[in-house]
């Protein structure tokens, strides 16, 4: 029989720790002290301790130790929903940067559109839910398609409303709702550039994850769909195999993206500074500053202005939103009302 752990040991992998967390300044002081951050000294008492982690975070990270603790919560439900530290092996054959990943936004980024309108529609037309109850969500997902910008009133209120819609319904219900919907309806919409640049990390032995705001178990099995290490998502209390209503952590959006990433990086020892960090809107800068390289794929207007100042690289494919801006409206209006004239000539 092996040795009993010492009580305040912290267990010997980032899956049999994350398994065991709970927010509470202990565990986190311990977990700073002993497998992230330098250690800090035995010598310390509580307060002393809890005072020199904050301050480490702050210098790693640039988030108070609050937002790092809600992160992990983020983290560690993700994990939790994945039922594992990481969801694709890596390839053996494909020599290991150990320390550098690739984070990618999903709605815009990694697909067209909103992954949220599709999932609801999807489940609606599974009978999960009522259309009607759909529609708030819709609107809100439908501005966010014609103006080509998020807002940040609008996302929270539409994760709030997807929260009590799941309220009482079991895990592997919807799980498999979201195997269905993803093979159906989202795969066959990713960007091909976007695919390309994840894979172009992975052969380089790099870590790719998706870091949305889109329900954790959506944004993980589109990541074993295409093959990336993990998923971190929003994510939903469960209890007894059922959504209670209640989130764990942050709503990864904006800065709660940020503070999953920094503790991501602290459990899996990554180097930021090495790392890269791709998105379509001007509420990831937190996630894209915090990274060596930050990448705008299909930009909304705010962060290609951003982007533009910054110098960060810009990536556009959506081919119509490229024609409008090399050729202007009027022109392209022009020279399709003449192809149609013309259609219409050689059809009499």
């Amino acid at each position: 029989m092996s040795a009993a752990k010492e009580p305040n040991s912290l267990p010997d992998s980032p899956d049999d720790f994350l398994a065991s967390w709970s927010a509470t300044r202990g565990n986190l002081r311990r977990f700073l002290e002993d497998t992230a951050l330098p250690p800090l000294g035995d010598e310390f008492q509580r307060e002393a301790g809890e005072a020199a982690a904050a301050a480490a975070v702050s210098e790693t990270f640039g988030i108070d130790i609050d937002a790092f603790s809600s992160g992990m919560e983020s983290v560690s439900g993700s994990i939790e929903a994945a039922g594992g530290f990481r969801i694709s092996p890596r390839d053996p054959d494909i020599p290991e940067d150990a320390g550098v990943a690739a984070f990618f936004d999903v709605d815009n980024t990694l697909i067209q559109g909103s992954s949220l309108i599709v999932f609801a529609l999807g489940l609606a037309r599974r009978r999960y839910f009522r259309l009607s109850e759909v529609l708030p969500i819709a609107w809100k997902q439908l501005k966010f398609r014609f103006t080509g910008s998020e807002n940040v009133e609008d996302v929270a209120k539409g994760r709030q409303q997807a929260l009590e819609f799941i309220r009482g319904r079991r895990v592997d219900e919807l799980v498999a709702l979201c195997e269905d919907i993803v093979d159906s309806h989202m795969q066959d919409k990713a960007w091909p550039g976007t695919r390309d640049l994840a894979d172009m990390h992975l052969n380089a032995g790099q870590q790719v994850w998706l870091v949305s705001a889109t329900p954790v178990q959506l944004a993980q099995i589109l990541a074993k769909r295409f093959g990336f290490t993990g998923a971190l998502g929003t994510v939903a209390e469960v209890a007894d195999g059922k959504f209670t209503g209640r989130l764990v952590g942050d709503i990864l959006h904006g800065p709660g993206k940020m503070h999953a990433v920094a503790a991501l990086a602290a459990v899996e020892k990554l180097d930021l500074a090495q790392c890269t960090a791709y998105s379509d809107s001007i509420n990831d800068v937190p996630m894209l500053s915090m990274v060596g390289t930050g990448i705008a794929i299909n930009p909304d207007k705010k962060l290609r202005k951003l982007a533009e100042q910054k110098g960060w690289e810009i990536r556009d494919y959506r081919s119509i939103r490229k024609a409008v801006r090399k050729w202007g409206l009027p022109t392209l209006l022009t020279a399709a009302f003449s192809y149609s004239s013309w259609r219409l000539f050689r059809k009499r």
